[in-house]
């Protein structure tokens, strides 16, 4: 399978090293905003093709499918772009910045017939998965999920400390995350979702902290605290409190309610989540059926993540 990849920052370098464990996927050209930066990520993992045009990166011989780590605001637009040049897509969350071009998204893809996944990473991780079997089993039952999502990033920076050309966003990306994880383990819709935020950046015109709370149909309730002012420990932790025991999610890796470690590496063939994500876009493009995390599947996030722009707004 001949793949393209788009954005070759601090994510796009983690799709390229999930990809290089998967056999019979070969990324066959890398697209970059700037051209001396892109070449440098090709030669290290062998990709022969370099560009700063998406468009001649499709139209390369072969090319099956596209996996975009761009800029927020270029995913629908780059997604909508590679399904009319008949590629299957995975876009990297969130999958737009607003609820009408999600929804552009979602009808092009009913058009095509194309698989458009969405980088949903918290669906793969095996923390995550592990928890998800057991609920579907009826072995737990969700009641709340309490879930904070901290960085210190007072500065356009990304992931690996360099320079962004983007503003990030505690919505929009950040909140897509466990907003989608939420209706996705309470197995429902959720109902009620209400959101609070501190004051905007002087520079960045976004807001630095930001509150929000949720509830599924059946009762069970989420709270999701998220900071670009925390100074440590960073990242995104999850503590799901069930009626059977409660667990506590760090990226892939998953502790009881008193930090000892529970054993998920049996879950799934690896233990990145990363990885899994890549796995399940191509294995759903060559079974040709409906990937976990299709943008059918996490649209409704995208509902819930415009109505609380509603209420945020002045």
């Amino acid at each position: 399978m001949k793949v393209v990849l788009a954005g070759p920052g601090a994510f796009g370098i983690k799709h390229l090293d999930g990809i290089r464990t998967i056999d019979d996927v070969e990324v066959v050209s890398l697209v970059g905003r700037t051209l001396d930066k892109t070449r440098a990520v090709a030669d290290d993992y062998g990709i022969a093709h370099v560009t700063t045009d998406l468009a001649e990166a499709l139209a390369q011989p072969g090319v099956d499918a596209a996996i975009l780590c761009t800029p927020t605001q270029q995913h629908a637009a780059e997604a909508i772009q590679c399904m009319k040049a008949g590629v299957h897509v995975q876009a990297e969350i969130p999958l737009a910045d607003n609820w009408a071009d999600a929804q552009a998204v979602d009808k092009v893809q009913q058009e095509t017939g194309l698989v458009c996944m969405v980088g949903h990473t918290r669906r793969f991780n095996p923390s995550h998965q592990w928890v998800h079997q057991r609920v579907a089993k009826g072995e737990l039952n969700l009641q709340q999920m309490d879930v904070q999502t901290y960085f210190f990033r007072r500065k356009n920076m990304n992931a690996r400390g360099e320079p962004r050309s983007w503003t990030d966003h505690l919505l929009w990306h950040h909140a897509a995350h466990t907003v989608d994880l939420f209706a996705y383990q309470a197995g429902e819709e959720i109902v009620a979702a209400n959101a609070i935020q501190g004051p905007l950046h002087p520079e960045l015109g976004i807001a630095m902290d930001m509150s929000i709370q949720l509830k599924s149909g059946s009762g069970a309730i989420c709270t999701l605290s998220l900071s670009f002012n925390n100074d440590g420990p960073l990242g995104t932790f999850f503590r799901y409190i069930c009626d059977n025991g409660t667990y506590i999610a760090r990226y892939d890796d998953l502790f009881d309610g008193r930090d000892e470690k529970i054993d998920v590496s049996k879950v799934d063939v690896s233990m990145n989540g990363i990885e899994l994500q890549d796995r399940e876009f191509f294995a759903a493009i060559r079974e040709g059926r409906e990937p976990n995390s299709s943008v059918a599947q996490v649209l409704p996030c995208y509902r819930v993540l415009h109505q609380l722009e509603q209420q945020l707004a002045p």
